[in-house]
Formats: C-alpha cells, structure tokens, sequence
C-alpha cells in the first residue's frame, strides 16, 4: 500500500527530447530504416497531446516519473504484439524500432523500466485513460471510423483462474488459513497439511461408481477441515487482525456457505467478481469470467467501441454504453447499429436504429429481403475480428486483477487491435510504392532498350 500511494504521488517525467550525445551514444537514426512500419506510425500518432492529457494523472510534486511516451509506447506495443509485463521490457532491449516508437533517441541498453510499474501505471490512469488511448487509434482512420452502420457483439473474457471445484477452493482456503496464521505467528490446533493431501486423492474420479462413496466422503472431510480451519484463526484474531482480513474472511465463509443452486457464487478466492458465463459453446459450456463487447465499423472493421461489464447483463441492456461510448472515441453517432438475436428488445436507442435477424412480415418485397439478408450475413464479419482481438492481443485470457482490470485489459486490447490495423496498412502501401518504382524504371528502360541489361 505504501508503494502504491508513493508511486500516484509521482511528478511527469521528462523524456529528453534532445539529448547530449557522447563518442559512446549510438543515434538510432543512423542505422534503422526511418520507412519502416513502425516509425512512419509513430509519427502519426501526437505524442505531445497524448502527454497534455495523461499528465493530469501524476502529481506536482514528488520524484519525476517513467516519461510518459515511454510508458505509453510500451503499454500499446504490449497489446500490438501481445506480451506480457515482463516480455516487452526484456525484448525493448532488442529492438531499436521499439525503442524509437517510445520516443527514445539513441540506442538503450537498460531496461526501461521494472515492470511493476504497469501496474502502478494502469491504476493510475484508469478506464479513463484506456479510452483515451483507444480514441488515439481511432483517430489515425480518421473519416473512416464515423460510419452510419456499425456492428455490435459481446464475448467472455475470462479470467486467469483454474476452473473451480468445490475440493480446489476448499483446498485453497485451508492453505491460505495455514499461510494467514503463519504470518501473523498463530498457533493452529493442527494444519491439516498430509490430511489434505491423502483427500485429495480420495475424490478423484469422483463420478466412477467404485469410487464415488470414497470420493463423497473425501470431500465431506475437506469441507469440514476448512470450516475448522477458519473458526480456528477467528477465534485467535485481535480485533485489528479482524479488521484487517474481514473481507477476506466473508468471502471465505460465503464460499463455504454457498449451495449447488445458489446464484451469485464465488468461485474464486483472489478474484471473487468472476461469473460464471454459459454462451451456448459446444466445445466450452462454461466460462468463468466477464462479459464484454466490442462495436466495429461495417466497411472498415474498425474497433470503434470496447466495454468490459461487471457480472453478466442481458445483452440489449448494454447497448446505450456501447452507442454513447462510439460517440466519444469517433465524434459521431451511427445512425444504425447491427446486433444478433441475443439483443432482442430495443428497436431505438437515443436517434440510433437497433436491428436484428427476424422473420420477415408477409408485406415485404423479395428486394428488401434480400437487402436484409446480406446487411446481416454482413454482421457475422464481427465474429473471426473478436477471435483475432482475444488471440492476437491479450483478450483470450485477463490476466489483470479486479473490475478495473477487467475494463483495462478489454479497452487496450482494442487499441492493439486498430493500432495493428494501421501498420498492416502501412505495410501494404510500402509494397504499393516499391511496386510503382519497379514499373517506372521497367518502362523507362524499355523506351531506350535497356531492359535486356537491367533484369527485375
């Protein structure tokens, strides 16, 4: 807690933005290639608005911060290419074009900066500035991104917990009581350490008719050992130990208290917000996590909307989040909005259409039929956009605590998504103009019959 409060009472750091070069200082001008993807993107993005925005999250006083181009650069090639904390800071080493995209002028061999203070950073800044970040990428496409149609969809982002059995989160209470009482040097009746691990094996295969009685049995004994367990350390704890682990301890007596039909479960100690998500998947029936949804472009399959939702809301019941935060990030309302058959209810929403697959009425022509029929064949494009954002930048599997952590990890990975977008554009436009360099001299050459000499 104290690093916490000492790191959000840090001043903006400064980035040299011209810094006094030594015989040993290697500019990283002089040997990248200033054409490339990566740098031709950094130039279109406004680091100096971006640092005008971000430095209302820091303080005035106390010790200057990691500069923010450098922590944000980092933070969006996390997502572009899909790293964790501690891979992007070892690899920003490696590569020079990373380095350059974060605003650094000759050539690093340190790290940037401890990992940790990703965590620190995105606490920091918050859902807030995520959407910030997300505004920045839309705005590269520019009028591209303010369609009248736009595609609306929701997934599970799950999170990074083990899929939870009764034995596994009793077993977890037992060892986090026994960790609990060492760390605050209470004596426990007995912990249960080579009881526990014996019942553990007792009530595997637990659905086998030879084994089922044993296995019942064995998960009777470990729920009555957690129970004991935890009145054992509450009946030792002070008053200021009770304060100071009572949400933990109601959370772990709703766990011990809650039934096979019961709503609202908890299934996760560490992350107790985790639902339970049923999709209809055949392969996956359920998924522990949230739920969130992406809005994209019709034309351009520009990510223009991104929302993490606390617990599991009916689908129709998020789309005014959805539309208002589409308004924020392109400037512009879409007059239409294209769901599927989970959104059935609202026809209009605040000026915009909501439409949905339905069964046409008698009165309608073949024409519009058919009109209907693509715009929602058009729909399905969402589906392989939302399997590249969850595989291809970090939305497959959160590994970020919390709600906020949830919105976070949903936002920025639609960041990395139109960011990717646009270099892969990039890329493509570079080929373009190799390509009509190539042609030009094919066909100079051949007015002066030269190309038997050159070949391409």
């Amino acid at each position: 807690m104290c690093i916490l409060v000492k790191k959000l009472a840090d001043m903006v750091g400064k980035q040299n933005k011209t810094p006094q070069l030594s015989i040993f200082d290697t500019p990283l001008k002089r040997f990248i290639n200033l054409e490339h993807e990566l740098c031709i993107l950094s130039r279109q993005i406004d680091w100096d608005s971006i640092e005008q925005e971000f430095a209302i999250y820091f303080s005035e006083i106390g010790r200057p911060s990691v500069p923010i181009r450098r922590m944000v650069g980092l933070l969006l090639l996390k997502h572009i290419y899909n790293l964790s904390d501690e891979a992007i800071v070892d690899r920003w080493i490696e590569n020079p074009y990373w380095q350059y995209f974060s605003g650094e002028k000759v050539f690093q061999i340190q790290k940037p900066f401890d990992p940790t203070e990703f965590i620190h950073f995105r606490n920091r800044i918050g859902k807030e500035g995520a959407e910030k970040l997300l505004k920045v990428s839309v705005q590269l496409f520019g009028k591209e991104a303010q369609e009248k149609e736009v595609l609306i969809d929701s997934t599970v982002q799950e999170k990074n917990i083990t899929y939870p059995t009764d034995a596994k989160q009793h077993k977890r209470i037992i060892e986090k009581v026994n960790k609990i009482a060492k760390q605050e040097g209470i004596t426990l009746r007995q912990t249960y350490t080579r009881t526990l691990k014996q019942l553990m094996i007792d009530q595997r295969f637990h659905n086998h008719p030879k084994r089922r009685k044993k296995a019942k049995a064995a998960l009777r004994k470990i729920k009555t050992i957690a129970g004991r367990q935890v009145r054992d350390i509450q009946r030792q704890f002070s008053s200021s130990q009770q304060q100071r682990y009572k949400e933990l301890f109601i959370i772990i007596n709703k766990i011990l208290a809650q039934q096979k039909g019961d709503k609202n479960k908890i299934y996760s100690i560490h992350e107790p917000e985790v639902s339970c998500i049923a999709k209809g998947k055949e392969a996956k029936k359920f998924e522990f996590g949230n739920k969130s949804g992406i809005v994209l472009t019709k034309t351009t399959k520009i990510v223009v909307g991104a929302i993490a939702f606390e617990n599991n809301p009916y689908d129709g019941h998020t789309l005014d989040q959805h539309l208002e935060q589409t308004e924020y990030l392109t400037e512009s309302r879409p007059k239409t909005g294209i769901v599927d058959r989970g959104y059935k209810g609202k026809k209009k929403i605040n000026g915009t259409e909501i439409i949905s697959p339905s069964v046409p009425k008698k009165e309608t022509t073949q024409y519009e039929k058919q009109k209907a029929r693509k715009r929602f064949r058009a729909r399905a494009v969402i589906e392989p956009v939302i399997g590249h954002i969850k595989h291809d930048h970090r939305m497959l599997r959160n590994y970020l605590k919390g709600v906020i952590g949830d919105q976070l990890n949903t936002i920025l990975a639609g960041t990395g998504f139109n960011l990717k977008k646009m270099l892969n554009r990039i890329k493509e436009q570079i080929l373009v103009d190799i390509f009509q360099i190539i042609n030009f001299w094919k066909l100079f050459l051949s007015k002066f019959e030269l190309s038997k000499y050159w070949a391409f």
